[in-house]
């Protein structure tokens, strides 16, 4: 866009839009505590009491509870791939454009409709990227989540370029 690199605005990027920003944040946390509820009910329906940790992981290997495990996992990865859909592109767009935080969740979810092979292989890419560099105490996120920042940014503008801008060399 021919804008020099600053830091002090990079680092400030985000505030004109601040409004936009925590609604799209508070819908999140909202479709996150949904989530929690519904695994919650997922286990309520299956066990008598709350375990405790230990209990929990027993019951999680134990085999007699594969019909729990499958029900967990649906759940988890349904809203996983909610949560995934309205969000892979929303706070690229959010920071880009003058936009509401609905409009940049649809924007994200007809993206997701539009090209769901593409983004099912990013969504995993994601996954795994994350899930590897938590392996060392988490340390691998100061280098996992900037780069994956980075290329949501480049994946944000691939998608929803201009025309023209497709076009440029």
């Amino acid at each position: 866009r021919g804008v020099r690199p600053d830091l002090g605005r990079s680092l400030l990027a985000w505030e004109p839009r601040l409004k936009n920003i925590a609604v799209f944040g508070a819908v999140l946390l909202v479709l996150e505590m949904i989530w929690g509820r519904a695994s919650l009910v997922v286990f309520a329906l299956t066990f008598d009491g709350m375990p405790d940790f230990k209990g929990s992981l027993l019951a999680l290997l134990d085999p007699r509870n594969v019909e729990f495990i499958v029900a967990y996992t649906a759940v988890g990865a349904i809203f996983a791939l909610w949560i995934f859909a309205v969000s892979v592109i929303s706070m690229p767009m959010l920071m880009d454009r003058d936009t509401d935080a609905i409009s940049a969740g649809l924007t994200s979810l007809r993206l997701v409709l539009a090209q769901p092979l593409v983004m099912g292989f990013w969504g995993l890419l994601i996954t795994l990227l994350v899930a590897a560099a938590m392996l060392p105490w988490f340390l691998g996120l100061l280098v996992v989540a900037p780069v994956l920042g980075h290329a949501s940014w480049h994946a944000y503008r691939a998608a929803l370029a201009a025309p023209q801008e497709r076009a440029a060399p």
